[in-house]
Parts: structure tokens; C-alpha cells; sequence
């Protein structure tokens, strides 16, 4: 009878996993059982790094994922366009860290409310590391900019301006990440492998370029891996995301997850109110006001038609 171990799950290849034994710290590559799954979840990787589980070992030292212990959280996203899959980026998480560019490559708005939205669904701490800042020259470029600050952090969120080549926010980065387990995320060629170097210089990470007929990152990280970090803790590095997809979200619901917007709806007249057309709307108030932004309102209004045609 083969001994059941658990272990920490810190890299996934999609049909292998690498994990850290819980006991021994040692290494080991395992294959997931073939009828592990999760419970009523239709999921394109059923065990994804930052997850415990429990293993059994094999001949050559392999092993085999025979359970996938109580996730605390996770970020989430819809597999594809209008698929019922989904994909779970990082699991078990303490916060996490979005890259995002205003310049080679452009970082949508849209994409960047729908991953902040899913965070506060499953309760993680965002920062957003507004990353390139160097590239910010023209006045318009620098307008832009701290626009895009001020939109931001009057949502409430925390943002760090970041240079990695002239050491431009690093520190403050590198401060936040100790004694957690962090997770980094954005598109391809915004920078993440060139951060997570300058951060820690030990490790082993390949940085590549930003195409210069299009302005889009090429992949540089493939898979998942969770790297342990030499002032403690552990970064969890993810290949470039396209799309953001919401799953598993009520449209009654996705207010809640947008703190600029959510802040005035007890002061609307209706307690169901969407805050799209109903009178004496406090939200809709405090958008002609200029106090919330016209984009997080607009990306509020797509979520609402994205969650009609999920349920078709």
C-alpha cells in the first residue's frame, strides 16, 4: 500500500507538476490521477501551483495527485470566449501584483477592472505595479499617466510606478512581497520576468521583447512556477494573459467588486437598484459629478451584458 504525503504544488507544465513535499522538501514530479476533478467545476487545470494535495509515490520517484486539499482562494478566469470552462491562474494566494503599460504594450482598462474584480470576488489584495514608466515622456503621454494614477487610486487600490533598469520602485515592490506568497499577472511584454529579476537577481528567469511591428509582448514564461524569494516568501510567476473572462459571478453581485462604484449604492433609492437606469440612482449621481471614473463605470456596464451572454 503506497504511503499518502501532502505537498505544495509550485510548478504545473499542464500534464506534470512539480511538487515541494511537506515534509521532506523534496522535489517531486507528479501526473494527477485520471478522475481528479473538481466538483461541479468544468476547469481546464484541475491542479494548479499554490494548491496542497495529497500524493502517493511511484516507481522512479514519480508520484501520482490523488486529492486536491480546501482552497482558501483563487484568481479565476473564463477559458475561452463564451466557453463554460474555466481556468484557475494561482491558488491559495496572500495577495497579488498586476503589471500593467500604457506603451509597447498597451494595457486595456477593460482587462485590467475584470481581473481586479475577480480579486475582490475571492477576497486577495491587489497592487497594481504600473510598470515602463520611463517610456511616459510627451505631455500628453504624462497626462495620460497620471490620469490613469488617479483613477486608480481613488478606487481604492495601491500603485507603484516601476522602471526595473533604473531601479524605480523596486524596493517598494520588493517590501511587500516578503513573509507572503504573491501572485504576478498582465499581459505578454509588460514586464513581469524583468521585475521578478530585479527583484531577485538569483533567479532564473528568461525576459524577452516586445514586438516592434505591433507593440505585443511574446511569451517568454510558459507555464506556471512558484519561486522562493532570498528576503522570504514566494512569487508566483504566470504566462501572459490575452483575455479576461469573469466566471462564477452574479451580474446583482458585481457592483460589490468595484469599491469606487459600491461606495454610494446604499445611497440609492432602490436596494435592487443596477445602477443603470433607475431613478434617483446615488452611483449614477456620483458619476455625472466626476466622482467615478468613466471607464470603471463603462467596464461595469460590459460585465452586466457579459453575464447575459453566459447564460444563454
Amino acid at each position: 500500500m503506497n504511503l499518502t504525503r501532502t505537498a505544495l504544488v509550485i510548478k504545473s507544465t499542464g500534464s506534470w507538476y512539480t511538487l515541494c513535499d511537506d515534509t521532506t522538501n523534496e522535489l517531486i514530479a507528479c501526473r494527477i490521477r485520471g478522475n481528479l476533478r473538481l466538483q461541479g467545476k468544468r476547469s481546464t487545470n484541475p491542479v494548479v501551483v499554490g494548491d496542497r494535495v495529497r500524493y502517493e509515490l511511484e516507481e522512479q520517484q514519480t508520484g501520482v495527485i490523488t486529492e486536491i486539499l480546501p482552497r482558501r482562494n483563487y484568481i479565476i478566469r473564463r477559458a475561452s470566449n463564451l466557453s463554460k470552462e474555466s481556468h484557475i491562474i494561482a491558488a491559495n494566494i496572500d495577495q497579488a501584483f498586476l503589471v500593467v503599460s500604457l506603451r509597447m504594450p498597451t494595457t486595456n482598462c477593460e482587462f485590467i477592472d475584470r481581473f481586479l474584480v475577480t480579486a475582490e470576488a475571492y477576497h486577495i489584495p491587489v497592487t497594481l505595479l504600473l510598470n515602463k514608466c520611463d517610456l511616459y515622456t510627451s505631455d500628453e503621454e504624462i497626462e495620460q499617466k497620471e490620469r490613469f494614477i488617479e483613477i486608480y487610486r481613488s478606487a481604492g487600490y495601491e500603485l507603484i510606478e516601476t522602471v526595473a533598469a533604473q531601479n524605480i520602485g523596486i524596493e517598494a515592490f520588493k517590501e511587500r512581497l516578503s513573509g507572503k506568497i504573491s501572485l504576478l499577472s498582465g499581459n505578454s511584454g509588460v514586464g513581469k520576468s524583468t521585475l521578478i529579476h530585479a527583484v531577485d537577481p538569483s533567479l532564473k528567469i528568461r525576459i524577452g521583447t516586445v514586438s516592434t511591428s505591433n507593440n505585443r509582448g511574446r511569451h517568454t514564461t510558459t507555464f506556471s512556477e512558484m519561486y522562493p524569494l532570498a528576503g522570504g516568501g514566494y512569487l508566483i510567476d504566470t504566462p501572459g494573459i490575452k483575455g479576461f473572462g469573469l466566471i462564477d459571478l452574479d451580474n446583482r453581485e458585481i457592483c460589490r467588486y468595484f469599491p469606487d462604484l459600491f461606495r454610494y449604492a446604499p445611497q440609492c433609492a432602490f436596494y435592487n437598484c443596477t445602477h443603470t437606469h433607475e431613478p434617483d440612482c446615488a452611483v449614477q449621481e456620483a458619476l455625472k459629478r466626476g466622482e467615478v471614473s468613466l471607464s470603471r463605470y463603462e467596464n461595469y456596464l460590459k460585465l452586466l451584458e457579459d453575464d447575459k451572454k453566459y447564460r444563454t
